[in-house]
């Protein structure tokens, strides 16, 4: 069969779904993955994998309708040139004109992979009660044809049904994120030296980038010794990005070690003794929680939606209330003045990815409601490449 994949960026074609695309391949499927930007790398890896590029145009932030409508007029192309058998859709505007798409001008059994609501359903867009509207009315439309909907949790699930998305017939399954590769990211032992906390992920009011910052002043001040790293890169473009003059202002200060983007997280997890993401974000199951499980890190997160998911707290990690700086600060307290439980939740927190968020039982999940599993003759495809793995910016 031919498999088009829809994404609204390239590098996550192998950073989320690689593993899924090597599956599909090695079960004798024809791939073809899209996006907007044609990153060398990405194009390498996918040759590789024996998968297809096609260019998509999109203004991922953008607006404009005129914008839009031009990455609808693409998709149209796209589907009556690669005349797909099935279509696989992940992002807001690949769901939504993916999907349109897929029902105006293909036969093809569509899917939406839902990974998270986003900016528009958090609380900081509750100001713009008709932007969100908007954004459920051509979610509506995006997933009318889908023959399922993927979600990553239940909370996701009760929003679109109370916003109007779905509709009560719609086939929905909650899967565990797009899950992790527990050969990849290996159990790491804990390091030696002063206790260090790590948070990677954009740079934006709504992931908790204040808090962490709040909480690393409120726990320096009693803890000198104590480290603070944060992995991230800009987000100029973003209503709820950092400036440069907030970066300075903290550098100035000592709070926080900023760590480069890179292309491989592992080390940076693996020399830190738990993680952090204080996110009030609408996220869909965060990656980045996922790779420091893997790696057998205790993870302190919120109590929110896709957050709060994989983990148990007091076993794996700790929940938090969102936007509660002073909060978080005791939470870390509470793992820096106790070693033996930091070491028993490392244990946990490796053995939950084991059981419950292997990407194999996830992508296994998958193309069994896809029906793509035993269906070609299946041939040998290379594991996606640890250079191309990014710290997550969804």
């Amino acid at each position: 069969m031919k498999v088009v994949i829809l994404s609204s960026l390239s590098w996550s074609l192998i950073n989320f779904r690689g593993a899924l695309i090597a599956r599909m391949i090695g079960e004798g499927h024809d791939v073809v993955a899209c996006a907007p930007d044609e990153e060398p790398e990405v194009l390498a890896k996918l040759a590789q994998m024996g998968a297809r590029f096609r260019r998509t145009p999109m203004a991922r932030a953008g607006t404009n309708p005129l914008h839009d409508l031009r990455t609808l007029l693409h998709y149209r192309r796209l589907m009556r040139a690669e005349r797909p058998d099935v279509v696989v859709a992940y992002t807001q505007k690949p769901i939504i004109y993916g999907g349109l798409a897929a029902r105006l001008w293909s036969r093809a059994r569509y899917f939406a992979i839902m990974s998270g609501l986003g900016y528009v359903f958090s609380g900081e867009a509750d100001n713009r009660p008709w932007l969100r509207t908007i954004v459920s009315r051509l979610y509506r439309i995006g997933v009318a044809g889908a023959k399922c909907i993927f979600v990553f949790n239940g909370d996701d699930h009760r929003v679109m049904r109370d916003s109007g998305i779905l509709s009560p017939w719609q086939r929905v399954m909650q899967v565990p994120g797009s899950g992790i590769d527990v050969r990849h990211f290996v159990e790491r032992p804990l390091p030696d030296g002063p206790f260090t906390f790590l948070m990677m992920g954009r740079l934006m009011r709504d992931k908790g980038v204040g808090e962490y910052v709040e909480a690393a002043r409120i726990v320096r001040a009693r803890r000198s010794d104590v480290r603070f790293l944060l992995l991230t890169r800009p987000e100029t473009e973003n209503p709820t990005g950092y400036t440069a003059a907030d970066l300075d202002r903290w550098r100035s200060e000592g709070l926080i070690e900023f760590l480069p983007e890179t292309r491989d997280v592992r080390p940076f997890i693996a020399s830190a003794h738990a993680f952090v993401l204080p996110s009030f974000y609408r996220e869909g199951l965060p990656r980045t929680i996922l790779e420091a499980l893997a790696t057998g890190r205790p993870v302190i997160t919120t109590d929110m939606p896709g957050c709060r998911e994989p983990i148990r707290n007091g076993v794996n990690g700790l929940l938090v209330p969102p936007r509660d700086g002073p909060a978080l600060a005791v939470a870390m307290e509470r793992l820096i003045d106790d070693p033996a439980r930091v070491a028993a939740m490392a244990r946990s927190a490796r053995q939950t990815a084991v059981d419950i968020y292997d990407v194999d039982k996830v992508n296994a999940t998958l193309l069994d409601v896809m029906q793509l599993r035993g269906v070609g003759q299946p041939v040998p495809v290379p594991a996606p490449s640890p250079a191309l793995l990014v710290p997550e910016r969804a």
